[in-house]
């Protein structure tokens, strides 16, 4: 069930060959998308996190094609469960999001449109990973959450706008994200919603991150990408 950009919308299940696994996905196409969007969620989650779902919904009535699709098998996810190991494995689950980059280049549906990524908790760190890696496929990057310290060396490598979203009550990731943001040598923003925590569970939070992440994208995914370097900003409090 594949239909051609411009005819009405559609979603549907997808299966992801990455390597010698295969990934479960769920890919949503509005009419005429203007970019594609793929999440790579936090810790213990999946496909089937509400918090990303709801950001997806708000994506695509912007006109952004998205992709939500597990980074880990069933056995896998029950294994991180016992252990919390693999949501900090952050090679593997960058290697697993390059794949699904990579899928979303052939695929009939969405193949040429520009690509973004949304990282959640450790999954921004990964995100982070990607784009410096494919600085020529990947667009921007939204992190709600995140960890883009994970990502290492390779955040002095990452070209890609950035938009780091940090609830006001969530200190030391905010410091953290402070840190990263330092190291991008591309475009980078830290907006800070106010009253959220952590998981932007508070009420209209998450809404607020939705807005901020549809707007970015269009931005950064609607424009050629350039070559120059943008400089470090904070919407709401310059960093010093």
């Amino acid at each position: 069930m594949s239909s051609a950009k411009g005819s009405p919308g559609t979603s549907r299940p997808v299966i992801l060959p990455i390597g010698a696994l295969q990934l479960d996905g769920l890919l949503d196409v509005p009419a005429q998308p203007c970019g594609i969007v793929i999440f790579a969620h936090g810790s213990g989650s999946s496909r089937h996190s509400k918090r990303n779902q709801h950001v997806a919904s708000v994506l695509q009535a912007a006109g952004l094609a998205t992709l939500l699709f597990d980074l880990l098998t069933a056995p896998e996810e029950a294994y991180d469960r016992d252990t919390a190991a693999l949501r900090f494995d952050i090679p593997l689950l960058a290697q697993r999001l390059a794949g699904a980059v990579d899928w979303s280049r052939l695929d009939p549906d969405v193949r040429g449109l520009p690509v973004g990524l949304f990282g959640a908790s450790t999954g921004a760190a990964a995100a982070l990973m990607v784009a410096a890696d494919r600085p020529n496929v990947v667009r921007a990057v939204v992190s709600r959450g995140g960890r883009p310290d994970l990502a290492g060396a390779a955040l002095s490598r990452v070209r890609a706008p950035t938009l780091l979203i940090v609830g006001a009550h969530d200190a030391t990731v905010l410091a953290l994200n402070e840190r990263a943001a330092r190291l991008i040598p591309g475009e980078v923003t830290i907006s800070i919603v106010a009253h959220a925590t952590h998981l932007f569970e508070e009420p209209g939070t998450l809404d607020q991150v939705a807005e901020l992440a549809s707007a970015w994208f269009a931005e950064h995914l609607a424009v050629a990408p350039t070559s120059s370097q943008g400089g470090l900003h904070d919407r709401q409090a310059p960093l010093r």
